[in-house]
């Protein structure tokens, strides 16, 4: 399936926000500056981000965080 840069970048930050919670470290950056980060990748860099692979695909991961609320 193919997948919008936003569409990626919003999965992207809501796994971020999940990742966040779960483990906070002072020096992590708010969702906002993530994304802003994010904005500049290219679509393969922020695949790239993902970490998907052979075992775990993009259509996985999109099942997983795709649909996640961001806030």
């Amino acid at each position: 399936m193919n997948y919008t840069k936003a569409q990626l970048i919003d999965a992207l930050v809501a796994e971020w926000i999940y990742l966040c919670h779960d483990d906070p470290d002072p020096d992590d950056m708010s969702p906002e500056e993530y994304r802003e980060d994010l904005i500049n990748m290219t679509m393969e860099e922020l695949i790239f981000e993902t970490s998907t692979d052979e075992h775990y695909s993009l259509d996985e991961w999109m099942n997983n965080w795709g649909s996640v609320p961001v806030e």
